[in-house]
């Protein structure tokens, strides 16, 4: 038996492209010629906050997804049965985070644990 499948809210999609700035001109000219438009003029995460290195990362996303929930260390560590110490080293960098925990920080943080791996 067939199921009702939900309607899309809209007919337009959104794309990104991801190649050598050198083409960029060329590539928003190639796009716009089939309707499409340019909405920001975006820079990679990297140029943004070089600051950041690709160990810093998971903490990072881990802090920010935290702060976005409005919830503390403390919270988060009753949340998830993880010991707050740990929620502490992990958003500094000093203890990685695995899959499984993930995957318990990305439940109690509503998002997906792929974001801090």
């Amino acid at each position: 038996m067939l199921e009702r499948t939900k309607k899309r809210l809209t007919d337009q999609i959104q794309i990104t492209l991801i190649g050598p700035m050198r083409n960029r001109a060329k590539a928003i000219e190639a796009v716009a010629s089939l309707g499409f438009e340019s909405v920001s003029d975006a820079i990679p995460w990297r140029e943004a906050f070089p600051q950041y290195t690709d160990q810093d990362l998971p903490g990072v996303c881990l802090a920010g997804a935290r702060t976005r929930e409005a919830i503390t260390q403390k919270q988060l560590s009753e949340m998830t049965g993880i010991p707050q110490r740990h929620i502490s080293e992990m958003e500094n960098g000093k203890r990685p985070i695995g899959k499984k925990t993930a995957q318990i920080l990305a439940k109690a943080l509503n998002t997906s644990y792929k974001v801090f791996l």
